[in-house]
């Protein structure tokens, strides 16, 4: 039986025609976050099937937005998240690098090199620059934290956004770092975010504790308590409804509220459990019965309820509890501490706070509309990201594009190195790393190839102990020190973004056939209607 009649009902693309549309795809992709990239970076506006509207230049946010079918480019797109998740920034790098490998390895392909040995090259110089890479780094200072976060929000709205962001991720990540273990960790998901409608960005503020919309029970309740323990529970203290459909044949008026006052009663001996337990705090997913709330608080129990479980877990992680299903299976070990839960009224807004004894904090996002919120959100949860990475490797790297000419630079006198095809790869990666400080210039407005000339003349002119650190500074439009300007990355995010670039090229690269179901509207069999 031949391939075309097993594969009738699919398009099929084989080949060097496969690898062409391939990486057509990924320049396409690439071209669509281009301008964005770098403090001179221009927004996109998305709008959704609904009409809702979307101004951001976040790389990884405007490619997950955009409804993408082609296989190769969500290829590239969950590069783009892998790097969001892990480092919180590059993003946009990760990509222009990736299609830019490709591009270079489709010349390549032209010429006779075997894409097999363009992927083999690729992997070489990969792992060239993973060992290069410490030799570029510098220790990160205090102060150095804080211009990094910023480097990382260049672009994104105006200074003094960027600057007071800075300033309260780095605030928030020195609260939640935690090094009883040995080991520097920081942790950004400790970190809440709560939004509020009106005022300007920089009214954004940092509470130590964690914080939630939410009231107690009763207003007779205290609205200040102190340290004491905690129970959080993933349902609720209520009646439980029949377990199936019932009839109860009710003979005298007092059976039935027998049958309530049991019902309470019951209700009361789980608050004897709780106070047994030596509960002052507590915290339900679900709700709390009317008819026990003075119970509750005559035992000198706070209590809240309809607490989301998101945040029930960020008060486990806090308090050092575990979170149980119902109150009669609760026990001492359950419990965890808190430092002090209070009640306080913000805009009108009845808010709770807790402070625990393992840190935690929560980042008030205001905004005078939802989209500047939005903004507000990402541009913090990035800066923290940032701050968390350089607390736990606190390593540096020349940001204006320096590193990546510099590596591409040593790239190449690696490549003659080596005496087979892969030395053509090699070069390629290397040509692929300048696309970072070409794109920088292309949105400042300069020439992109003069541009990069001048800064690598400037590199080979240096003291080879500084070179790698001169790239562009698209403030001075030439030139310059970036360790001197204040421009700074991160380790991690340079590490991650060429790891995950040649990751995603050399998969792409691999692809010799795509086959493609046709999948045409049918109308279905309809029965006989005779």
């Amino acid at each position: 039986m031949s391939d075309a009649s097993i594969l009738s009902d699919t398009d099929r693309t084989t080949g060097r025609d496969a690898l062409r549309k391939n990486i057509q795809a990924a320049l396409a992709l690439s071209g669509a976050i281009r301008s964005t990239l770098g403090p001179r970076g221009l927004d996109k506006l998305l709008i959704d099937d609904t009409g809702r509207t979307l101004t951001t230049n976040d790389g990884v946010t405007v490619l997950e937005t955009a409804k993408v079918e082609h296989p190769v480019a969500k290829m590239l797109i969950n590069a783009s998240s892998v790097q969001d998740k892990i480092a919180r920034d590059g993003t946009t790098t990760t990509v222009l690098i990736s299609a830019e490998m490709l591009n270079n390895a489709w010349h390549l392909v032209t010429q006779g090199v075997h894409p097999s040995m363009i992927a083999r090259g690729y992997r070489m110089a990969e792992e060239f620059c993973r060992n290069e890479l410490p030799t570029f780094t510098i220790d990160a200072t205090k102060e150095d934290l804080l211009v990094a976060t910023k480097t990382a929000l260049a672009g994104k709205s105006h200074e003094a956004m960027r600057i007071h962001l800075s300033r309260l991720s780095v605030e928030a990540a020195e609260i939640i770092i935690d090094t009883r273990s040995g080991v520097t960790i920081a942790d950004p998901t400790r970190v809440k975010v709560l939004s509020q409608s009106g005022g300007v960005v920089t009214d954004s503020q940092l509470v130590t504790g964690l914080v939630l919309a939410k009231k107690r029970i009763l207003e007779a309740m205290p609205k200040k308590i102190g340290a004491g323990k905690v129970l959080l529970i993933n349902g609720g203290i209520e009646r439980r409804s029949m377990a199936s459909e019932m009839k109860l044949k009710v003979t005298s008026p007092g059976i039935l509220q027998a049958f309530r006052d049991k019902e309470i009663e019951m209700l009361k001996q789980q608050v004897k459990h709780l106070q047994s337990l030596g509960v002052t705090l507590l915290a339900c997913k679900e709700g709390v019965d009317d008819d026990i709330r003075s119970t509750l608080n005559e035992a000198g129990i706070q209590a809240f309820r309809r607490v989301a479980r998101e945040d029930l877990d960020l008060l486990a992680r806090g308090c050092g509890a575990t979170l149980v299903y119902d109150v009669k299976g609760a026990t001492a070990s359950d419990l965890g501490v808190f430092i002090e839960s209070r009640n306080e009224m913000w805009n009108g807004v009845a808010h709770w706070i807790v402070d625990t004894e393992e840190g935690g904090a929560t980042f008030i996002a205001r905004g005078s509309t939802t989209d500047v919120l939005g903004e507000v959100e990402r541009c913090f949860a990035d800066a923290l990201g940032v701050a968390c990475q350089l607390l736990e490797e606190p390593l540096l790297l020349a940001g204006g594009g320096a590193t990546q000419i510099a590596l591409a630079r040593k790239l190449r006198r690696y490549a003659e190195t080596i005496p087979g095809r892969e030395q053509l790869a090699v070069e390629a990666f290397a040509d692929a790393l300048e696309i970072i400080p070409r794109v920088l210039a292309e949105n400042a407005g300069l020439d992109p190839i003069g541009t990069l000339l001048e800064v690598v003349a400037s590199q080979s002119n240096a003291n080879d102990d500084v070179s790698h650190h001169f790239g562009l500074d698209v403030n001075t439009r030439a030139p310059a020190n970036m360790i001197e300007s204040g421009v700074l990355e991160p380790l991690r995010i340079t590490r991650q973004a060429i790891s995950g670039a040649t990751e995603a090229a050399v998969s792409i690269l691999r692809i010799d056939d795509v086959l493609w179901a046709k999948a045409d509207a049918k109308i279905p069999d309809l029965p006989d209607m005779d």
